[in-house]
This record gives structure tokens, C-alpha cells and sequence, in this order.
């Protein structure tokens, strides 16, 4: 049995982004990350049992999460009396405030299909700590996929995104649509699920099966918020399409290694991933270079994917 604590520097890989909304969202559901600098280290720690049966683990963290200005100068969208005196410091910035993220791990050994064999799995919880969810190594491990391209099931002319944050927040003098910001940053809550069968077939021949979940959901004055910055980008919210961030994304998947020496491994990988986006309808846009401005439908989306790798560790 052991625990560690620990402060980590969250500015290389802790943090996804932290959307200024007055700075607009764009046709593929991004927005401009506005983190301020480095404040305080995220204090982590974990409680671990390991015995001969498996491993049981619980693990957090506590995360500060802060913005720079409300304005930040021409970047930004016109501002009601936003002069070269009130932008960037003099325009103040939202209250932070305190996230954090919990994780519980399982591992059973010595079950009964062969020697080595186990089984893994994690639930996770996190909420302005989005990254030890939704984690890649991308500063923001958003998603945007289009239907008909190679590779992707979709119908022609569909996508699906997900914007991936630690929060949002639109300042007290923007209004976009009628719609004044609250000056507060809502932090983004986010859970998940993963899990692993490892079988080996001989001790050369091994495979694993794993899936996993995640689903990435926003408060509603933050849905408010980021759907009134969209419709400024796309036009036709509430007539032809209707505006929701929160989004899931699910992965299955196998993977079968062989190992004829040690210290050299080959690998096949196939994995299917689908992407379930809560917006609906359709608008005329483009969702980036080099894709037409065209009509497109939002839809979930699917992909499968195959990777074949030969390791050689030294």
C-alpha cells in the first residue's frame, strides 16, 4: 500500500483551453484559449493498493484555472467603449477558480484465461480539469470530423465537432444577440470510462481488447454563452440548425502484438471511434481550409482506423 503527493506544473500538458468568447468561436467550434500564466502547481496525489491479485487506485487533483484580460485589443470582436486605455489590463479579468479531477483504477490478475492475463479500468471525473478526462497530447484535445471524406463514415456534406475546455467565460460588456456576458468563467465538467482485456496466447502472441467513453458537458448560462459567440459565425442558429457544445466520443478497439525475441515487437491495431455531437440541422459555412463554403448537416460521426507498428527497444 503506498500514497504519493505531489505539484505538478500544469502549463506543458494539465490544462485544455480556457475560451474568452467575446474573441468569437469559429465554424469548427473553436474558440481562443485565453489561460493566463502560471500561478500555483496543480496538487495531485494518489492512494495505491498492490497485491498478487491486481492493483486498486484512487487518484486526484486540484487545478487553478484563470484567465487573462476580457479584452485583449484588435484580435477580439468590437467592444462597446473598448478604447486602446480599457483593452488588455485596465479591462480586468474574470474571478478564477478552483477545479479539479478524480480517477479510480482497477486491475484483476491471475484470472482463469491463461497465465499473465488481466483486466484494467478507470472512471474518471473532472470538472475545470477536463484534460485528465478528455486527455491527448494536444494542448486541446477537441474533435472535428467530416462525413465522406477517406476514412470517415459520415454522409457527404456532414460533421460533427467537440469543443474540448476547461471552461468559458463571456465578459459582463459583450453582448452578442441581446445576450450580455456574466463576467464568470464556467468551468467545464466532464467523466469518463476506459477499460482493457489483455489474453496471451503463448509467450510470444498477445492480444488486448479496450474501449472506452467520455462525455464532455457545459452548464447552462456557458451553452448560452458559446451559442450565441457560433451563431455570430454561422448564421442560422434557431432557424436551420439548433447550438449544443456538449458531445460524447467512444473508442473500441484491438490490438495484437507478437514478440519473436525480446525487446522486438510487431503490432496490428484496428480501432473504431464515433463521435456523437449534440448539435442538429444544417447551415451554409465552411468549417476551414481547404473545405468549401458549402451546406453542411451536423451528424455524428464515425472512423475506423488501422495501425501496424514494429518496435525495437534498446
Amino acid at each position: 500500500m503506498s500514497g504519493t503527493i505531489g505539484l505538478d506544473d500544469p502549463t506543458v500538458f494539465n490544462r485544455t483551453s480556457l475560451y474568452n468568447l467575446a474573441l468569437g468561436v469559429g465554424a469548427n467550434g473553436l474558440g481562443t484559449n485565453t489561460y493566463e500564466g502560471w500561478m500555483w502547481p496543480d496538487l495531485v496525489g494518489n492512494i495505491r493498493i498492490d497485491q498478487a491479485w491486481g492493483l486498486f487506485q484512487v487518484s486526484g487533483a486540484v487545478h487553478h484555472v484563470g484567465a487573462s484580460y476580457n479584452v485583449l485589443g484588435a484580435g477580439g470582436l468590437p467592444v462597446a467603449g473598448a478604447t486602446a486605455l480599457t483593452d488588455s489590463v485596465l479591462s480586468g479579468h474574470p474571478e478564477s477558480k478552483v477545479g479539479g479531477s478524480v480517477l479510480v483504477a482497477l486491475q484483476i490478475k491471475n484470472i482463469p484465461t491463461g497465465p499473465g492475463d488481466d483486466i484494467k479500468m478507470d472512471a474518471s471525473w473532472a470538472k475545470g480539469d477536463t484534460k485528465n478526462v478528455i486527455s491527448t497530447s494536444a494542448a486541446s484535445p477537441s474533435f472535428l470530423m467530416l462525413g465522406g471524406v477517406p476514412g470517415q463514415f459520415g454522409s457527404n456534406g456532414s460533421l460533427g465537432f467537440g469543443p474540448t475546455t476547461d471552461g468559458v467565460f463571456l465578459p459582463t460588456n459583450v453582448a452578442f444577440g441581446g445576450l450580455f456576458g456574466d463576467g464568470s468563467i464556467h468551468l467545464t465538467e466532464a467523466y469518463g470510462f476506459r477499460g482493457a482485456f489483455n489474453h496471451n496466447w503463448d509467450p510470444y502472441w498477445a492480444t488486448s481488447l479496450y474501449g472506452g467513453i467520455g462525455f464532455v458537458r457545459y452548464d447552462g448560462t456557458a451553452k448560452a454563452e458559446y451559442c450565441a459567440a457560433y451563431g455570430l459565425t454561422v448564421p442560422g442558429r434557431n432557424v436551420t440548425y439548433s447550438c449544443d457544445p456538449n458531445y460524447d466520443v467512444a473508442q473500441i478497439g484491438q490490438v495484437t502484438r507478437w514478440t519473436p525475441v525480446k525487446n522486438l515487437t510487431f503490432s496490428a491495431e484496428t480501432m473504431w471511434t464515433h463521435l456523437h455531437t449534440a448539435f442538429s440541422g444544417f447551415a451554409t459555412f465552411t468549417p476551414g481550409a481547404p473545405q468549401p463554403i458549402q451546406t453542411w448537416t451536423y451528424k455524428n460521426q464515425d472512423t475506423l482506423s488501422l495501425n501496424v507498428r514494429v518496435q525495437r527497444n534498446f
